[in-house]
């Protein structure tokens, strides 16, 4: 069918069970066995697991306490993020070969636009094939990718045949693959928006389309656009090199719950020691401090304040935490807080008296 937008080559590589795969790949004899990354213990997360532990339900975020309910036999490994970092950059320099339009969405997994390619090859599904035996062959590693028109499309194609399989949408099969769709399959659709969309009767792709845009927007407001659209495969989204982060931050979980405000201004302190050490390295500043606490009973409260100027100094971030942490009497015990910076800017923004700067997001297990 004829598309009145422009029609891109788009590839969304995706490294399967990357973590998880790293560690059988340095480690022989993990090899085969049901493996998860994180820690095994009470207040322990899964970070990723291997396919063979996924078989018995275990997945990433999940408790370790849970995952070893699961699977008695499951293998716990310490996260190796430098490690995962190193490999990762030199999955990117295989990408760079074929385009400098690659856009890195976390350490195992981005986009490429080979529209116009660095190899002179018309078949974008020839070119992920190259790239997924390329990076078996030099690194040991498997990935799966999706390929088509835009980035929406090819990133739901990227997990239809996976592990280790690829899967291209042409742009004449656009429209029947997303109306066949399960919505739970939509890249934008999580848990709590699909079971809101069940009631509504939608289920798949042409339920979705059925709907018009005054319905969508009347019941997901901002996103219902981003529906109406994507459902007709218009996503004008382009893969851009050099991609702002949103949100940057650090958290921490406690071996203890905390029920005094005097220990947590103590956490907080650590947690704001952590973003600083990273700002000499960056480029970017944000007005929007966001204080993320959950409690003992696993409830989320977020709370947030935005300046009228950006910031990047510790002392600001940690005195606006602070200030969002006295805000308003806590709900229970706390089991995790963290610190996070947003409506950010980069390189060049100018901020009196203070470099723009930017943190990179901790994970703490």
């Amino acid at each position: 069918m004829p598309y009145d937008f422009p029609i891109r080559k788009i590839i969304h590589v995706d490294m399967d069970a990357f973590y998880a795969s790293v560690e059988q790949l340095d480690d022989p004899e993990l090899s085969r066995k049901p493996l998860a990354v994180g820690g095994g213990s009470k207040r322990g997360v899964v970070a990723a697991a291997s396919y063979e532990a996924r078989k018995y339900g275990v997945r990433s975020a999940m408790s370790g306490a849970l995952a070893k309910k699961l699977c008695p036999e499951l293998i716990f490994v310490k996260p190796r993020f430098d490690r995962y970092k190193e490999i990762s950059q030199q999955i990117r320099s295989i990408f760079f070969e074929y385009t400098d339009l690659v856009e890195p969405l976390s350490l195992d997994e981005a986009y490429l636009d080979v529209t116009n390619n660095k190899v002179g090859n018309p078949s974008a599904s020839l070119i992920a094939q190259e790239i997924r035996n390329r990076i078996f062959s030099e690194l040991g590693l498997k990935a799966s990718a999706g390929i088509s028109i835009n980035k929406f499309i090819a990133k739901v194609a990227s997990d239809v045949n996976k592990p280790d399989g690829q899967k291209t949408v042409n742009p004449e099969e656009v429209i029947p693959f997303l109306e066949n769709l399960d919505i739970r399959k939509f890249y934008g659709v999580g848990k709590v928006t699909a079971d809101k969309m069940y009631q509504f009767g939608i289920f798949t792709g042409l339920d979705l389309k059925s709907k018009s845009l005054e319905f969508l927007e009347e019941h997901f407001g901002k996103s219902g656009m981003f529906y109406y659209q994507v459902v007709r495969g218009i996503h004008h989204s382009e893969v851009k090199s050099h991609r702002i982060p949103k949100s940057l931050g650090a958290e921490r979980t406690f071996g203890e719950n905390l029920s005094s405000e005097v220990f947590m201004k103590e956490k907080l302190e650590h947690i704001a020691v952590e973003l600083s050490k990273r700002i000499s390295k960056s480029k970017m500043a944000g007005k929007t401090i966001t204080l993320k606490i959950k409690y003992s009973d696993f409830t989320l409260q977020t709370r947030s304040k935005t300046l009228p100027y950006f910031v990047s100094d510790r002392e600001l971030i940690l005195e606006s935490a602070l200030e969002l942490l006295y805000q308003q009497p806590l709900d229970n015990s706390v089991r995790l807080l963290g610190i996070s910076l947003s409506n950010l800017k980069g390189a060049g923004t100018k901020v009196e008296d203070e470099k723009a700067v930017s943190v990179q997001l901790k994970f703490e297990l």
